[in-house]
């Protein structure tokens, strides 16, 4: 890649990132510690920043280096179904909701057949996970605790417990799992 596409997707992206943020040259000047010349001149296409400007930019605007050069993404995308991961464990399917990965984070729906049963693996010490009931009744029992969400009912519970979920009834029921994960100790 040249340096003027290379300069070009820096300025776009900075441009969009903060404009998405409704912020200002100048607040995100100081926020960053630069001066707002030399955001501006980022923004503007015509700088050449050293590696500690581009470090303070990536950091304030909370994205990776790599992200901050690459070519600009488009405002939105669109994920036609079936398009996202799924897996059908048992006899419940299970789709990922979100297409781009959020470090420490799983979110999916979950669709129990009749009388489906799915036990949940247990995550890293510390995660919590949530459960939210859609449609039907969900029955979760989590560390010898039973509970029966009907729609719009939410569990919060540790995700480092031993825990499985039951769809009690004759009808299909949907639920959506939240799943923060704890990070992970380094030794």
């Amino acid at each position: 890649m040249n340096v003027d596409a290379l300069a070009g997707h820096l300025a776009a992206n900075v441009r969009q990132l903060r404009d998405a943020r409704g912020m200002t040259q100048q607040q995100m000047a100081r926020l960053s510690g630069l001066p707002r010349a030399t955001w501006a001149n980022l923004e503007s296409g015509s700088a050449n920043p050293t590696l500690a400007v581009l470090h303070r930019v990536a950091a304030v605007l909370q994205i990776t280096l790599e992200e901050l050069l690459a070519a600009p993404r488009a405002a939105s995308r669109f994920h036609p179904r079936g398009s996202l991961p799924e897996r059908t464990r048992t006899e419940v399917m299970v789709r990922q909701l979100l297409p781009d990965p959020i470090p420490g984070a799983e979110i999916a729906r979950m669709e129990f057949s009749p009388l489906a049963r799915l036990t949940g693996i247990p995550h890293t010490p510390g995660t919590r996970e949530y459960l939210t009931c859609d449609s039907g009744r969900i029955e979760l029992l989590v560390a010898g605790e039973k509970w029966l969400l009907q729609p719009g009912d939410v569990v919060s519970f540790r995700g480092d417990q031993r825990h499985s979920y039951a769809n009690p009834a004759r009808a299909t029921a949907v639920g959506y799992s939240v799943v923060l994960l704890a990070p992970i100790a380094s030794r």
